[in-house]
């Protein structure tokens, strides 16, 4: 609920900044019936929520955890187990998980306040995304940084916390596809040996009409189980974020 909260105010927020200054719409029958009344800034808020989930998705451990847990699948040679839907789920719940400390900071800061009526929405959504914009901050390589502030001009800022939202993200989600493709990499390897190993032997014996794959699959789930390869690999990528 929280989650949902901070992104309410970051699209009322956003929906407000189009429609500021824009009357009210109002919509009256003329046999004296009922009177309708629509105001541009919802029209403004439910457009700001269409972009909002990707907005949201590319700010937070989403991108991290996805890509990893689709290289797992890979490593096992199972394509398709789990299934997308599967994935996905595990990979919005750990995200919640991850992101669970920056959205109570910014529900506390933010979403309360303005829902006690003690803060605009603009004034809202800013302390909402501050907390946000540090935890990208403390996941970004400086290299992608300094590659993405000096094509947006910003080069000369000496605080990162200066530089706007627009430069932040491309330069979040960068650094977080270079980090999942790391992990994914070390994650590949044993699957890889396995593999390699079980090639070999089948060749050795001069079954190379048999598909190694097909031999090396249960090996591989098996290695995965008896390490408790889910616990382990979930903690891993949980931790990965700890600043």
């Amino acid at each position: 609920m929280r989650y949902l909260s901070v992104c309410l105010v970051l699209g009322l927020a956003s929906g407000a900044a189009v429609a500021q200054g824009v009357p009210a719409l109002t919509i009256g029958q003329m046999a004296g019936g009922q009177t309708f009344s629509l105001s541009v800034q919802v029209l403004a808020f439910m457009t700001a929520l269409t972009l909002l989930p990707a907005l949201l998705l590319s700010m937070t451990s989403f991108t991290r955890i996805i890509i990893v847990l689709a290289i797992l699948r890979q490593a096992l040679g199972t394509p398709q187990t789990p299934p997308n839907q599967v994935l996905v789920g595990l990979a919005l719940f750990l995200t919640l998980f991850v992101m669970a400390p920056v959205m109570t900071t910014a529900y506390d800061s933010a979403v309360e306040p303005y829902l006690a009526g003690e803060q605009q929405p603009l004034e809202a959504a800013q302390l909402a995304l501050d907390p946000v914009r540090e935890f990208m901050l403390s996941q970004m390589r400086e290299s992608d940084l300094a590659l993405f502030a000096g094509l947006s001009g910003h080069e000369d800022i000496e605080d990162p916390a200066e530089l706007p939202i627009s430069v932040l993200v491309p330069t979040f989600i960068t650094s977080e596809l270079k980090t999942a493709f790391q992990i994914g990499f070390l994650v590949f390897i044993p699957f890889l040996v396995i593999d390699l190993v079980v090639a070999s032997v089948l060749m050795s014996m001069g079954m190379m009409m048999l598909s190694p794959m097909l031999i090396s699959l249960p090996f591989k789930i098996m290695l995965f189980v008896m390490v408790d390869g889910w616990s382990l690999l979930l903690g891993t990528l949980a931790g990965s974020f700890a600043a």
